[in-house]
């Protein structure tokens, strides 16, 4: 269970070899030995990787996590992402050992109650960092869900002036803003480097799990396979994508029937009571 202090790690052997095509290599050989970060490092890497390796055993595996990572837009790596749920959990234990000192202060509080506070802190910081990325994952791919029929249209108009589906999707990439386009000039920093388009294409779809973007993806590779017009074929996904919205929010809204029924019952209505009955209750008033 102890670290090993005098072998060095396989990065480190590796990274000189590889320093044109890594930027990683390139940070890890720039980084200075002597200094003291670096040092606590490279003694508290090993158990650092075998509590990662925990509690990905623990929680799952990492292929949702990097999913939901890749969804979220995030540039963390699934360890970093692990590093960041063992701090935030040493940090609820801490908390819920400072509480316990103060309520054992205030009151007398049994030592199971301190050991159940501290574990339940614990737990909480170890699964937030995880409902949050889950959420951020959520809203992001539902702002690229929103963006997607607009996108469709303009590569369309695009194609119709004549440009390659290259062109367009470089176009989007630059006069767009939001994170579908974002993803798309991720698409076409692939291709400017060797990957074919239909293959970064299925990459962007498959990474983002997103079904309408799935399809469209599916349909413009086909179209781009076989040769098929691809300017009604974009103009289709569009509509489609905004039919799936439509029905999205007539779905919604049938789910949350009764939840947008709290406003009506417990605010609009005793309002309208009060300005029913309160000019009525005052001329009685003053009358008698």
């Amino acid at each position: 269970m102890l670290p090993r202090l005098g072998a060095r790690r396989l990065a480190d052997r590796v990274a000189p070899y590889v320093l044109d095509v890594s930027a990683e290599a390139r940070a890890l050989r720039a980084r200075r030995s002597g200094e003291p970060a670096s040092v606590i490092a490279g003694l508290a890497g090993p158990a650092l990787d075998r509590a990662r390796g925990l509690l990905a055993n623990l929680l799952g595996g990492d292929v949702t996590v990097a999913r939901r990572l890749r969804q979220a837009g995030s540039m963390l790596t699934v360890a970093g992402f692990r590093s960041r749920q063992l701090a935030c959990a040493a940090a609820g234990a801490a908390l819920g050992i400072v509480v316990a000192l103060l309520l054992a202060q205030t009151a007398a509080v049994q030592p199971v109650v301190s050991v159940v506070l501290g574990v339940v802190l614990a737990a909480g910081g170890l699964l937030l960092p995880e409902q949050l990325l889950a959420r951020r994952a959520r809203a992001r791919v539902a702002r690229i869900a929103d963006e997607l029929p607009t996108v469709l249209e303009f590569l369309s108009l695009a194609l119709s002036a004549g440009e390659t589906v290259r062109d367009a999707l470089r176009r989007v990439a630059r006069v767009g803003s939001g994170e579908l386009a974002a993803e798309l000039g991720r698409v076409i920093a692939d291709v400017d480097i060797g990957v074919p388009l239909t293959d970064a294409l299925s990459r962007c779809a498959d990474a983002l799990g997103l079904p309408a973007l799935s399809r469209a993806t599916e349909q413009l590779v086909t179209a781009l396979d076989r040769g098929s017009p691809l300017v009604e074929v974009l103009r289709a996904q569009a509509q489609d994508s905004r039919e799936d919205a439509k029905r999205s929010l007539l779905e919604s809204a049938g789910r949350k029937e009764v939840t947008m029924l709290v406003p009506l019952v417990f605010l609009i209505l005793p309002v309208t009571v009060v300005f029913a009955l309160f000019p009525a209750t005052l001329v009685l008033e003053l009358g008698f």
